[in-house]
């Protein structure tokens, strides 16, 4: 019932105020922004892009060689990071998650952790996935930091090959046999001697993540990560 009351409550705010906080619903007279001056203060920045050996870096130790990786937001259940996530995946909203990548952009330039990079690259949906989804979220995440750090976006260089189940309720060894093979680099994409940022929405066991930058490390090239969320098991 309660959700009901929600979405009801939902629908008249964007009904009558179409521009408004993508956390809260709270009207906005400035159609650049998209989150309140509350919900953006709020937000659970990690800061983790200014520190070698972070949580997110720890995730690949013996693993895969990445030379750095970050999260700009932590994520937990309910939270507003939650509502975000869902908004850029389930609720055909683009923009927001361009915005979000403009924040990330800011983030990752705000040291030289992330400043000798030559593409980014985000990880690549599965062609009836897109097709559906109208757009792959990460896509949109890699043009806005490819805005903030000037350096092309490049979402042709890794294609995935098949569509999988979904990670969510997987260990970690299934999550891995999952995704094992998933990614292939696409015919005639360069990547040798290129460092490339590989980026996605949430990272929690980095087992996609991982997937995709061997495909990438196989090839020759060098790869730091960033996601919008970090979630932790």
């Amino acid at each position: 019932m309660m959700t009901l009351v929600r979405e009801a409550s939902e629908g008249l705010t964007h009904l009558f105020f179409p521009h408004a906080c993508r956390s809260c619903g709270f009207p906005l007279g400035n159609r650049k922004t998209f989150l309140c001056f509350t919900c953006k203060a709020s937000l659970p920045c990690t800061g983790f892009e200014a520190y070698p050996g972070n949580p997110v870096e720890k995730i690949f130790y013996g693993r895969i060689p990445v030379a750095a990786a970050s999260a700009y937001l932590f994520f937990n259940a309910g939270s507003a990071t939650q509502q975000l996530i869902h908004q850029i995946k389930y609720k055909d909203d683009p923009e927001l998650a361009k915005n979000l990548g403009r924040l990330m952009g800011k983030a990752l330039a705000s040291n030289n952790r992330f400043t000798q990079l030559d593409a980014i690259v985000p990880l690549p949906l599965f062609r009836n996935r897109e097709r559906q989804r109208g757009y792959n979220q990460a896509g949109k995440l890699a043009e806005g930091i490819a805005e903030m750090l000037q350096i092309p976006a490049k979402a042709d260089l890794v294609k995935r090959i098949r569509a999988t189940e979904t990670q969510t309720h997987k260990n970690r060894t299934e999550r891995w046999q999952n995704v094992e093979g998933l990614f292939k680099i696409s015919p005639h994409a360069i990547v040798r001697h290129q460092h490339l940022l590989l980026v996605d929405d949430v990272i929690t066991t980095g087992a996609t993540l991982e997937a995709c930058a061997t495909a990438l490390l196989d090839e020759g090239a060098t790869v730091s990560v960033a996601t919008l969320a970090f979630a932790m098991k």
